[in-house]
């Protein structure tokens, strides 16, 4: 982006003396007005954990509803949320999970009130107000940015040939972790990925070194291979996939690690380039110019460093629980915003694969995984595997509402403890 700066001189005037005659002094020349003040922009709202009152609570209890969610009854819900529950009950049930503005919870407190939720399933699809009159609504504020994931398909090998030449990799024997936070507390939580070259501790390699330069040929890390090399970068980027072998059986191929490279957005490496208008993006269009335009694919594709290695399986795709995904139930959150395992109230709008129309969306969805991209109070939803799944992915970017749904009877006693 080009900003334009104004530029402001002064004007000195020099009276100049004729022999003989003193010529007549000029007119002043008008001052330059100031530029006007331009207001603060605002500061960014902080996010919040908000109640609402009984009577919207109850309005939006009645207004939930599965039948987005391809349910046949909210009791389809019990073993996702069951799932949940394992995850939080593997936490320290004293840790605090979360700890926002208008709301601080251990994982003892979630537990005992999504437990509180699953034994309710069986009486929602004929009373739904119970969810108001035995939970408290929290809303988050502001809304959120919701997106979607996919598991994408694709042609593929075990073994290659000229067909399958495109090789996808597990975890390479070189690639080291190592955890920053136990040589200093100020780094806790971060990991660096590297490799070992003689005596030199270096970056591990990226995508250019990779699949331009092939540094990773002859080291025997290779799993399967796929058919199309623009399949293997959108596998990378959802993170999992399943591969639709040449004899008719496929395997779940599932995220096994990274480079430790930073993600660019190719998006925007096409925006920027002017390859594509901004309106017009989407996973769908991207594709699109990749295939139409081998020419610069290759250099568009090694703007982003970051490469994920893989492992084969015969379930998934499965999130950061390590719990299989339901579509259109489970979503990746940031999970100092949510806690994995929450389950939460979304109301959004998803697009109708068959008319292309926006068809309202207000359901419970279950936090069960997590996401590089997926910072503050953004949310991603998981919509699924085949070509539905993935035009609804690639197109989804809409405002949404989420609400948080804890027990009474756990927010009584948590105010019991504060006394």
């Amino acid at each position: 982006m080009i900003s334009r700066n104004s530029l402001f001189g002064s004007v000195i005037l020099f009276l100049l003396l004729a022999a003989g005659c003193a010529p007549k002094a000029p007119a002043p020349a008008p001052a330059t007005p100031e530029p006007p003040v331009q207001p603060a922009p605002p500061a960014p709202q902080v996010p919040t954990f908000a109640p609402v009152g009984e009577g919207a609570a109850h309005d939006l209890a009645e207004s939930l509803s599965f039948k987005p969610q391809n349910l046949c009854s909210w009791t389809d819900l019990r073993p996702g949320i069951e799932a949940s529950l394992h995850y939080i009950r593997s936490r320290p049930q004293n840790a605090v999970c979360v700890d926002q503005p208008g709301l601080r919870l251990t994982w003892g407190q979630l537990r005992e009130s999504v437990a509180e939720l699953a034994s309710t399933l069986a009486l929602l699809d004929h009373a739904p107000s119970l969810l108001a009159e035995r939970f408290t609504w929290y809303k988050l504020e502001p809304g959120t940015l919701l997106t979607g994931y996919y598991e994408p398909w694709l042609k593929a090998s075990l073994t290659p040939d000229a067909t399958y030449k495109y090789p996808l990799y597990g975890v390479p024997a070189d690639l080291k972790v190592v955890d920053l936070g136990s040589f200093h507390p100020r780094w806790a939580g971060q990991k660096l990925v590297y490799r070992v070259e003689g005596d030199k501790v270096e970056p591990y390699f990226d995508r250019a070194a990779i699949d331009g330069l092939g540094a990773l040929e002859g080291a025997g890390d290779e799993i399967a291979w796929a058919a199309d090399p623009v399949d293997v970068f959108f596998l990378q980027v959802q993170g999992s996939g399943r591969l639709d072998l040449p004899d008719g059986s496929y395997k779940h191929i599932l995220y096994g690690g990274k480079n430790g490279r930073q993600y660019v957005s190719i998006g925007k490496v096409l925006i920027d380039k002017g390859y594509i208008p901004k309106e017009e993006m989407s996973m769908q269009r991207i594709r699109r110019f990749l295939n139409e335009h081998p020419g610069v694919a290759e250099d568009v594709l090694f703007r982003n460093p970051s490469y994920v290695f893989f492992r084969l399986a015969d379930e998934g795709p499965f999130g950061s629980i390590n719990s299989i995904l339901t579509p259109r139930v489970s979503v990746a959150v940031d999970r100092s915003m949510i806690p994995l395992g929450s389950v939460v109230a979304l109301k959004t709008a998803l697009m109708d694969y068959d008319t292309g129309q926006a068809d309202p969306f207000f359901s419970l969805v279950l936090a069960q995984d997590t996401g590089g991209a997926i910072q503050g109070t953004r949310m991603d939803l998981f919509c699924g595997a085949g070509e539905e799944a993935e035009t609804l992915a690639g197109h989804l970017q809409e405002g949404a509402d989420v609400y948080m749904l804890l027990s009474k009877r756990v927010i009584a006693s948590m105010k019991g403890d504060s006394r």
